[in-house]
């Protein structure tokens, strides 16, 4: 209700008391959805802090604003040295105007995702702060004022839809409304509750709720309070940083278990995947069988051949088969299984170690969830996070590579994926001895064909590196393409070109039909 035409009907009451013959001295921006605006008055300065991001549009009025000395951008200079003459609430609009010297007006549309602000100079629009919403370089001051029809008349015709015909009461007045069970009453008990609201809103007292997990603003006793205020510019500025504040928290709690929950799952599989192959590992133990009756049975195995049934003495002499390699003694086949049996074991064991220092992890990892949900506000969570070394940043990825890879006949070839990667594939990837091919004077693809030390290159294989930068190119439809071909230490990059564009020098054209696919 922060941005309801209500409240700002209070707000600009205030505003105009406060603002009327102060002087803009700085208007700028520290971050892509905020603006600052600094008034001078007779006493300290009184700052205007609008953050219109899509998630959260809020006006904030700080006592006190130090500027960044970096990652600032100057914005609405024309507001500079310019005299506040008044404040203008559009009627029944969730905007108003803050009228300067000159003609000057500075428009605050508080729009929730829509939100932005824009300046006017005789009436025009020149200039607007988000620009994406380009419908508002059209907005016309004189229209912005919209009527209600507050009659009983009115309100008999259009009962069953009081939502839409009291548009400007917005969502924290019809769940209050809703509350009061206003649609099970009699419609003469609807008409009385919404005059008594209309009155409320009138003389108002500001207040911080909370309702169903949820912080917000309000101006009627609906929700668990918070805090309460009588002055609507302290009400929304300790509102705005309140919800900021903890709209911060929720998201990074929230990626913070979403962290853990998912190194805990995977530990998790970890463990099941190793625990299985250790279990398998373990039920086999064959070659340490296999060895021991070869050795018991030496007198009766005879060299050269390729496999032996034996009476196996673990397990009631049942009849056990035995591969065996032809060429090696049974002394040496029991020796290669001893040998197998020793490595089997020596696995188990490193898989063994492997679960123990997963289990510790899953152990550290629960407990580590466990504070993080516990966590109660920002500056816990945060000192919990670095004690944990738990941060929001992604995990490093690899950096993508600025082409494609086509490999023909054992050679690479390279492709540049658009004008900056040419740029990189040519001066970064390729050496001198490579082969750069491109189609011959139109826009395409830089094409490296990777030099082989001791090679030249096979003349099918530098017409298939042809053929791509072919289809690479503007002329990709066309039935044959001249390409150029030279090695890549005549090519270069002169200061000041243009993305993409080189100079090539001792080239070579060869003719090719542009094609993706190699042809057989």
């Amino acid at each position: 209700m922060h941005n309801n035409y209500y409240f700002l009907r209070q707000l600009t009451k205030s505003l105009e008391n406060t603002l009327r013959s102060t002087v803009v001295s700085e208007c700028f921006s520290q971050s892509k959805d905020e603006l600052i605006i600094r008034f001078e008055t007779q006493g300290l300065p009184f700052f205007i802090k609008a953050n219109l991001s899509s998630s959260f549009s809020c006006l904030s009025f700080p006592d006190s604003f130090h500027r960044a000395r970096k990652n600032s951008v100057d914005l609405f200079q024309t507001l500079i040295g310019q005299r506040v003459e008044g404040i203008h609430q559009f009627e029944n609009e969730r905007s108003f105007a803050i009228n300067f010297s000159n003609e000057i007006v500075m428009l605050f549309k508080m729009h929730g995702n829509r939100s932005n602000l824009v300046l006017f100079e005789n009436g025009s629009v020149t200039e607007i702060f988000k620009n994406s919403i380009q419908e508002d370089e059209n907005i016309d001051l004189q229209t912005l004022d919209r009527t209600i029809d507050w009659s009983y008349e009115n309100f008999l015709q259009n009962s069953a839809k009081p939502e839409s015909l009291y548009f400007t009461f917005g969502k924290v007045v019809w769940k209050y409304l809703q509350q009061q069970k206003f649609f099970e009453l009699s419609t003469d008990a609807q008409w009385k509750a919404i005059q008594d609201v209309r009155d409320l809103l009138s003389n108002p007292s500001y207040s911080i709720r909370e309702h169903e997990g949820k912080m917000f603003f309000s101006m009627l006793e609906f929700g668990n309070l918070i805090r309460q205020f009588t002055d609507p510019i302290k009400a929304v500025h300790e509102f705005s940083f309140l919800f900021t504040h903890q709209d911060t928290f929720s998201k990074e709690k929230s990626w913070a278990l979403s962290y853990l929950k998912s190194k805990l799952q995977s530990s998790q599989n970890f463990i099941d995947k190793t625990a299985n192959k250790l279990r398998e590992l373990q039920a086999d133990n064959n070659y340490k069988i296999w060895a021991d009756l070869l050795m018991a049975n030496l007198h009766t195995v005879k060299q050269g051949i390729d496999r032996v049934t034996l009476n196996n003495f673990y397990h009631d002499n049942h009849p056990t088969e035995i591969k065996l390699k032809r060429d090696l003694s049974p002394q040496k086949n029991a020796a290669i299984f001893y040998k197998k049996g020793k490595n089997q074991q020596i696995e188990i064991n490193h898989l063994q170690q492997l679960l123990k220092n997963k289990s510790e992890e899953c152990d550290k990892l629960t407990d580590q969830l466990l504070q993080v949900e516990e966590a109660s506000d920002l500056k816990t969570l945060r000192k919990l996070g670095e004690k944990l070394k738990v941060s929001d940043e992604k995990e490093k990825q690899p950096a993508p590579v600025p082409y494609r890879e086509v490999e023909y006949k054992g050679y690479k070839i390279l492709i540049g994926k658009n004008a900056h990667s040419n740029d990189t594939l040519t001066l970064k990837f390729g050496y001198k001895e490579d082969l750069w091919l491109h189609a011959k004077d139109v826009a395409g693809s830089h094409v490296l064909l990777k030099y082989q030390a001791g090679k030249n290159f096979p003349k099918d294989v530098i017409e298939r590196a042809a053929q791509l930068a072919a289809y690479y190119s503007k002329r990709k439809n066309e039935s044959l393409c001249p390409v150029v071909v030279t090695p890549r230490k005549y090519v270069r990059k002169r200061k000041g070109d243009l993305p993409g564009t080189v100079v090539v020098e001792r080239e070579e054209v060869i003719m090719v039909e542009p094609t993706l696919d190699e042809k057989s």
